[in-house]
């Protein structure tokens, strides 16, 4: 007796993308191929298929195809990500300061600069 083993998950009972979704990534790969697949806003040449995925699963979305919601980022991706950028801004503060010696012979000579232009 074999018996089928489920994983847990509940299948939808048909394809994830639908039939204009498939149809958009298609038209935009050729674009790409043939090198007149331009990004949205900058209007630059898209090269990466990846990308060429990207806008025309966007396309398609926009049009109502049936297409899966983009991947939301999880809370703890961001905290993760929170963490990293104020790690990154406290070392721009600290490479940005001066010594208090710098700054001393600094304020000395501006004050003797404008002593001189009197």
């Amino acid at each position: 007796m074999a018996m089928k083993r489920s994983s847990g998950k509940k299948s939808s009972g048909g394809r994830r993308y639908g039939k204009k979704a498939q149809e958009k990534v298609q038209e935009e790969l050729h674009e790409m191929k043939k090198g007149t697949l331009r990004s949205g806003r900058s209007g630059k040449k898209v090269t990466n298929p990846k990308q060429a995925i990207a806008i025309g699963l966007s396309e398609a979305r926009r049009e109502g195809g049936k297409v899966p919601a983009p991947p939301k980022k999880s809370a703890s991706s961001k905290k993760a990500a929170k963490k990293s950028s104020v790690k990154k801004s406290s070392a721009k503060k600290a490479s940005g300061r001066k010594s208090a010696s710098s700054e001393k012979f600094s304020s000395a000579n501006s004050s003797r600069k404008k002593s001189s232009r009197k």
